[in-house]
């Protein structure tokens, strides 16, 4: 039996594809759209994606094609999986006082997009999570892309649930709690490299 609707087949693009209409180019290209949508850094579901992004490039995992449908965000080669959440003290609106610093820790249901199924339980679904905070408090320099404004806290899904419950919300006191692994952009390869060696050696 042939399956018509199968899961899509998706592969990684470069920009320079164009839009088309009557099968002639429209006069614009894909790169348009991604400046049009994206070029905000700041925003928060830009800033998310690009934190998992800066993750991903430290630990050689940005090769490929992000796969939103997994219940983790990233996997490293010896199966550690990562969830990163993101948060910053400026935003791009106009604010009174930088924001307060907390991430999402809440339990989830996993979804195959192989079946179009939930699977399993609410839970924690990954290893670790990547607190990735963009850190920098001058809005007149601030700048995402300077890797520098970024720093990261990685703690053991354990230990979260071992300390926060079933609660869906960590503000940053209850994280510096945890006595989270801090590490720059530069060192957060070593950091999920010593993390891996702990957790994925315990039975």
């Amino acid at each position: 039996m042939i399956d018509e609707f199968p899961r899509l087949n998706v592969h990684r693009l470069s920009g320079s594809e164009t839009f088309t209409v009557a099968g002639q180019p429209a006069g614009f290209d894909l790169s348009s759209f991604w400046q049009w949508s994206s070029s905000d850094l700041v925003v928060n579901v830009v800033r998310g994606l690009l934190a998992e992004y800066l993750v991903a490039q430290a630990l050689g995992l940005a090769g490929d094609v992000r796969d939103p449908w997994q219940p983790y965000d990233l996997k490293t080669p010896r199966g550690l999986t990562l969830e990163v959440k993101s948060c910053s003290y400026l935003q791009s609106w106009w604010q009174k006082k930088p924001s307060d610093i907390g991430f999402s820790i809440a339990e989830t249901t996993a979804w195959s997009a192989d079946t179009a199924a939930f699977v399993g339980g609410r839970q924690r679904q990954a290893h670790v999570y990547v607190f990735a905070l963009l850190k920098h408090r001058d809005k007149r320099t601030l700048d995402p892309r300077d890797l520098d404004q970024w720093e990261f806290y990685l703690v053991p899904t354990k230990a979260v649930t071992d300390r926060c419950g079933s609660r869906k919300y960590l503000p940053m006191k209850g994280l510096l709690q945890l006595d989270p692994f801090r590490a720059t952009y530069e060192g957060l390869a070593a950091t999920v490299s010593r993390l891996e060696d702990e957790i994925l050696a315990s039975p």
